[in-house]
């Protein structure tokens, strides 16, 4: 024990019994709730985030029990003079006090007079030292201390004996089983009667765990914003790659190459309101070297950087087999091999229609999505759909086709799904056919999208969707 003389300060009084036993009773109650919380904490390893929310509360509970540790041994003063210390040598799984203050923290006195030093039995749990051995003296100690680290331990040593500066830091011991252990040391001179330096006293605490739990919690909050930064970087990646595939259309494809006028068109892009990674849908047209013009929605399955890039891959094959003058149909076997022949397989829909200006004759094909949707005369209906399956669902799959004659002022709609959230599809085509009132009083293409967007756009969707409306 320290002698009753220090530097600075004198010895200070114990405090008042009842007062520390409620400062125990309001730290395990909050001990308790903390605890709570960690068992409801995601405990999924795979998630950054419930990783670092475990990692938060586990060392909220080990400071907690530190800190009842500390006022229990407040409350009931040191242990009697010839208490047995706990054996340092037993692993610390099968230690009754392991956890407890008593086996973390330990005291220290070296007399510089007689270069003699005094050791608390929990000092030698904590370094791992024989108890029947002798201390070290203050020239000694430094031995037990990890090599990188004994620079520091002797300048915070030379600066306290010489200039009175306490000591305060922490280094690494070795203990004799070879396990390395971090010490958190504070202490003081003791002066003698003259103002001279008389001995040294310390307190030394094991720190290992408590810091272990810190840089737990540190390495998962890293991981966590590493994984958010890769995240808002796929995502701008992502956005930049759709908006450049997909161009928001709010005029007329005009046919230089012949035809009775032009073909008024207008698209629009409404994202998922439960998820921020983009998703696979498209919404294409272009006029074809033979003057007609090709429409096409689609779906490609999942989100993220690797489905919008398998989109821009999908719609790139598209645009470049019906330059080719391929029909719908087989564009749509052709898309179906193309899928189930890359390195990550993958499902898609989609809807391809070929328009020819100067007859006003749709030829379509669809694989597992919804058909187009014509309005006419202030009434809509639902093209009856060729065969089809989706996408890269079986290898070697035929795609039927259909055709439609349209006539002028014929308005026609192309989506996927999710345009009309939660709902099931048969629901959501009543939903859309509804709005044929309200479309026959429209003047173009994308007051016709307005429409629609006014209508199911502020509604939380689960998935993404996209619409394309053609008028003649």
């Amino acid at each position: 024990m320290p002698p009753h003389v220090f530097a600075d300060h004198a010895a200070a009084q114990p405090p008042e019994r009842g007062t520390v036993d409620a400062l125990i009773s309001q730290t395990r109650r909050l001990r308790g709730e903390v605890d709570a919380v960690r068992r409801d904490a995601a405990t999924d390893h795979g998630d950054a985030e419930g990783r670092w929310q475990r990692a938060l509360c586990d060392l909220a509970v080990h400071q907690l029990n530190d800190l009842d540790d500390h006022l229990a041994q407040l409350r009931d003063g040191p242990p009697p003079v010839g208490a047995e210390p706990a054996d340092p040598t037993a692993p610390e799984d099968q230690d009754p006090q392991r956890g407890s203050l008593l086996s973390r923290v330990g005291s220290a006195e070296w007399n510089l007079l007689t270069d003699e030093a005094g050791w608390s039995g929990e000092l030698y749990r904590i370094l791992g030292r024989d108890p029947a051995a002798p201390p070290l003296s203050l020239d000694e100690f430094p031995s037990l201390v990890h090599v990188e680290d004994q620079p520091l331990l002797t300048t915070m040593v030379t600066d306290c004996l010489i200039d009175g500066k306490p000591i305060d830091g922490e280094f690494r011991i070795v203990r004799s089983d070879g396990r390395v252990r971090q010490v958190h040391m504070m202490g003081e001179p003791v002066l003698a009667a003259d103002g001279s330096t008389a001995s040294m006293w310390a307190v030394l605490r094991d720190v290992s765990e408590l810091r272990r739990s810190q840089r737990v919690v540190r390495e998962s909050h890293d991981s966590l914003q590493r994984r958010r930064d890769i995240a808002r970087t796929e995502h701008r990646l992502a956005v930049e790659l759709q908006e450049a595939v997909l161009p928001p259309w709010r005029g007329s494809l005009r046919f230089p190459h012949g035809g009775p006028g032009p073909l008024d068109l207008a698209a629009h892009y409404l994202p998922s309101s439960t998820s921020s990674l983009v998703g696979g849908d498209w919404y294409d047209a272009m006029e074809l070297p033979d003057g007609h013009a090709l429409l096409s929605v689609g779906d490609l399955t999942g989100h993220g950087v690797a489905v919008t890039s398998g989109m821009a891959m999908l719609l790139g094959a598209l645009r470049g087999m019906a330059v080719a003058g391929s029909p719908p149909g087989q564009l749509m076997g052709w898309l179906n091999q193309l899928l189930d022949a890359t390195a990550q397989p993958a499902l898609g829909s989609a809807v391809c229609c070929r328009y020819d200006p100067a007859t006003r004759l749709l030829t379509w094909a669809q694989a597992g999505h919804p058909a187009p949707l014509l309005f006419r005369e202030g009434a809509g209906g639902v093209l009856t759909p060729p065969s089809g399956v989706l996408l890269g669902a079986t290898s070697g799959a035929t795609y039927g086709q259909a055709e439609e004659q349209l006539r002028p002022g014929d308005l026609l709609l192309l989506h996927t799904d999710g345009l009309v959230p939660r709902r099931d599809r048969d629901t959501a085509t009543g939903l859309l056919l509804s709005l044929a009132s309200r479309f026959s009083g429209a003047r173009t293409a994308q007051d016709c999208v307005r429409v629609v967007v006014e209508e199911f756009g502020e509604a939380p969707r689960e998935d993404d969707a996209c619409l394309l409306v053609a008028r003649i």
